[in-house]
């Protein structure tokens, strides 16, 4: 599996306001990749999950190209996309799945329903034993077959929402905040089972979040985004060992750190993210990063390789931004 994301661009309209949520981003993938989207709330993760899944809303408009084992599935004849990409070869564990499910009918029954949809072929009984299946391995008891949605706990109903993604066994997932909502333990407990049911099986992961030390021990890649741009993509452990662009390196130094026994004083960003509905000029993060020149404020940096990694930096070089 190959999935190649090309000048992906998607533009929110509000009446005669327009808001450019993503903008210009371009990455790729491999089979058996992971990738960690992080950056701050609005920063543009979700709709690019969104625009990959094709569901963004009627008000949203997407340009570029998505390229899934060489076929522009984001220009691709909607029905034949939902026939032949959706579910079957790409899934998603949606932010606050938790509202996922239809209230009014049993679990069982939804998942089923997705198999047959998908796979007119299979008989019921086909279908209810794979479903079965999933639920012990992700460690969900037979009885969540007849449950309704209410009556599973916050840590169940999860644990069927990733059933819901792995139930066509697609070549892609996208996790998007899979443990909003969910307390200390089940977060733990979910992120566990993606990594054992998705990672370590060779399914390629776009995990997306603002939790850092999460996609610390799932992600080989890294991508933070800010104002809708990737600003830095590279390798896991080279970003977190030595981030390239300031707003990385922010993001890194406001994680605490207990290893060794010593305690590192935390960091914060000052300011808010831009508004994305206005104009700008120059690079968004300018206004919030210590190392903004009178260019940085005037001319928008570029995406390029620096050590490895594609950095959106006009000073993207290590000895300058260990000074940041």
């Amino acid at each position: 599996m190959s999935l190649e994301v090309r000048n992906l661009n998607v533009t929110y309209y509000v009446g005669k306001a327009s808001m450019n949520a993503v903008r210009d981003v371009s990455f790729s993938l491999e089979r058996g990749d992971s990738l960690g989207v992080i950056g701050e709330t609005g920063s543009g993760k979700t709709t690019l999950a969104s625009a990959i899944m094709r569901i963004l809303p009627p008000n949203a408009n997407a340009s570029g190209n998505i390229l899934l084992n060489g076929e522009d599935i984001l220009n691709m004849d909607i029905e034949k996309f939902r026939k032949t990409v959706r579910w079957k070869k790409i899934s998603i564990i949606p932010q606050y799945s938790m509202n996922s499910f239809n209230p009014i009918k049993k679990v069982g029954e939804q998942l089923v329903k997705i198999i047959l949809e998908h796979e007119p072929n299979t008989d019921v009984h086909s279908a209810v034993e794979r479903v079965m299946k999933l639920f012990e391995n992700l460690n969900l008891p037979p009885e969540t077959f007849q449950k309704y949605p209410e009556e599973l706990s916050g840590g169940q109903r999860q644990r069927a929402v990733i059933a819901s993604a792995l139930l066509l066994n697609p070549e892609l997932v996208i996790a998007d905040e899979p443990t909003t909502a969910l307390d200390v333990i089940n977060q733990a407990r979910v992120i566990s089972l993606i990594k054992t049911r998705i990672v370590d099986t060779g399914h390629t992961l776009i995990y997306i979040t603002h939790d850092i030390a999460v996609v610390a021990g799932i992600a080989k890649k890294i991508a933070t985004m800010y104002a809708g741009k990737i600003m830095e993509i590279g390798d896991s452990k080279k970003i977190f060992k030595e981030p390239l662009h300031p707003y990385t390196k922010g993001l890194l130094a406001s994680v605490p750190d207990i290893r060794y026994g010593k305690v590192k004083k935390i960091y914060y960003i000052p300011g808010d993210p831009p508004d994305m509905t206005k104009p700008f000029r120059g690079c968004p993060f300018a206004p919030r990063c210590s190392l903004a020149k009178d260019i940085c404020r005037e001319e928008e940096p570029q995406v390029r390789l620096v050590n490895g990694r594609l950095v959106a930096c006009h000073f993207a070089d290590k000895e300058v931004i260990k000074n940041v």
